[in-house]
């Protein structure tokens, strides 16, 4: 990992100390970044602030709310309790029962709600002794209404002790209320400063963007007008190196023409001395055999007349010879046809069409079926994208491989040459594998060269198939390369553009 990140920080680390105008815009936006990151931290602070100071609202309103609320239920309770001492009617009574019956939930409630404050505990624990002791007083007074003691009833309401009680219960309250009150006034002073250092924070902010992005628009109009000055100057330059560029290719192209021309004038040119040899190497054949019959005859008549040595040489010696310079002449007669083939294709002008790469391939493939069956060994067509290019060089490319698979292919087990395909971006990726002999990886490049072949020389071939193929695939704007393990088989990759383009398509050399 430390690896991989080392050659990125050498180059960070130089832009850092180079002094360019690169750097000071990077350093003026990394200032911007950091000053709108510090305004969003100061905006995130104050909606923090601002959600707490809600919910120290919304608290203080449950907890004076609750409040509020047991003291108007022991108000219903008293109004109950004094509807049944006038009237004497059991029905006013529900009214006090059912406000009775509230009273545990809200207390427990405004315990919940007051749970652990010091300065509310107290007084919750106080109002509710004060409540108990006024529902106390109420019950006294209606049961003694029951029993029909009217007067003691009376009495006990008189006595003021209920008035007191609730005189109390409201000064608890008051005092919750003003708990309350004097908290939120404090929080919101805190929130009304943090606001306005938020809103300061922003304002201070906004300026400094404002002034690094006029900084920046300064460095970058100096910048452009710098690049303007060197694209002027590097057009300059351009218009003069084309020329050069022109002219070498021009001479260039000369040169290959001038290369494939002397490459056909030499293998023309070859071929008539060598047809010469042919012929002369027929006639001594032919003449061999007329000595060869006429030492036989002189054997016949005179056995002692004919020197071994002379026999030796007619009947081994002048074969032998005439056998090598055959086998020379029909080799240098293979070469001479390949360095011709080679010159007509770098000649022949391309023409792209729309090749079914599968159907293609299966016809290359049943050519061969033959020499497939022979060797007990299978060809695989996987579905292959279709592409545009020229046909005859597609087919001699796979045509090439698929014979280079069956000619090498391992007698020791089943013979498996599988050929696949994928798009890839604007390319199509062809692959050729087979589980033959396979290459030893010091030949993967060595194979391609005219005349060069790897590995043990027991099939018959010049050398020339894969410098062919490759050649080929360079002028339709491909490559090829090679994965390959000694004795486990091959996998030529080719790739190809989509579309040939003929401006695109090279030469073949």
């Amino acid at each position: 990992m430390m690896l991989a990140l080392r050659p990125w920080l050498e180059a960070f680390g130089h832009f850092v100390r180079t002094p360019t105008l690169g750097r000071r815009i990077a350093s003026l936006l990394a200032l911007a970044i950091v000053l709108l990151l510090a305004i969003n931290i100061a905006v995130f602070v104050m909606i923090r602030r601002t959600a707490e100071f809600n919910d120290t609202v919304e608290h203080a309103q449950q907890v004076r709310f609750t409040a509020r609320e047991i003291l108007t239920r022991l108000v219903d309770a008293e109004t109950g309790q004094r509807g049944f001492m006038l009237t004497a009617r059991p029905e006013y009574l529900s009214v006090h029962d059912e406000a009775i019956q509230a009273m545990p939930d809200l207390f427990n409630e405004l315990n919940a709600l007051t749970e652990g404050d010091s300065d509310l505990q107290p007084r919750v624990e106080r109002i509710r002794d004060l409540s108990d002791r006024r529902l106390d007083v109420m019950e006294r007074s209606i049961v003694l209404a029951r029993t029909g003691r009217i007067g003691e009833a009376v009495s006990v309401i008189r006595a003021g002790q209920g008035k007191a009680l609730m005189d109390a219960m409201r000064a608890e309250i008051a005092a919750i209320d003003e708990v309350q009150a004097t908290r939120l006034q404090f929080r919101r002073r805190q929130s009304e400063w943090a606001g306005g250092v938020t809103v300061l924070a922003n304002a201070l902010g906004a300026l400094l963007i404002i002034i690094l992005a006029a900084a920046s628009a300064w460095l970058i109009r100096r910048y452009v007008i710098e690049i303007q000055a060197a694209r002027s100057a590097v057009d300059r330059l351009n218009a003069g190196l084309e020329h050069q560029v022109r002219h070498r290719t021009a001479d260039l192209t000369r040169a290959n023409e001038e290369i494939q021309r002397f490459a056909y004038i030499v293998s023309h040119d070859l071929r008539a001395p060598l047809v010469n040899v042919m012929g002369y190497t027929s006639e001594l054949e032919q003449a061999g055999k007329v000595l060869e019959r006429q030492v036989a005859a002189i054997e016949a008549r005179a056995p002692k007349a004919v020197d071994p040595e002379a026999v030796v040489a007619v009947r081994e010696d002048v074969p032998e010879a005439i056998g090598f310079i055959r086998t020379s002449t029909e080799k240098m007669d293979r070469l001479i046809n390949a360095i011709l083939k080679l010159s007509r294709e770098g000649r022949r002008n391309l023409v792209p069409e729309h090749l079914d790469m599968v159907s293609m391939v299966q016809k290359i493939a049943d050519s061969v079926r033959h020499q497939t069956e022979a060797a007990s060994a299978e060809i695989i067509i996987e579905p292959l994208p279709p592409m545009e290019s020229d046909r005859l060089s597609v087919e001699q490319i796979f045509g090439n491989l698929v014979d280079n698979a069956v000619k090498y292919l391992d007698h020791g087990r089943p013979g498996r040459i599988v050929v696949s395909g994928e798009e890839r971006g604007g390319d199509v990726v062809y692959r050729v594998a087979d589980n033959g002999r396979g290459v030893s990886d010091r030949d993967h490049e060595r194979i391609f060269e005219l005349f060069r072949r790897s590995g043990r020389q027991d099939r018959p071939g010049e050398g020339l198939g894969l410098a062919f193929v490759r050649n080929s695939v360079r002028r339709l704007g491909g490559e090829i390369t090679l994965e390959s393990e000694l004795g486990k088989g091959s996998t030529f990759i080719l790739k190809f553009p989509k579309r040939l383009m003929l401006a695109d398509a090279g030469d073949l050399a």
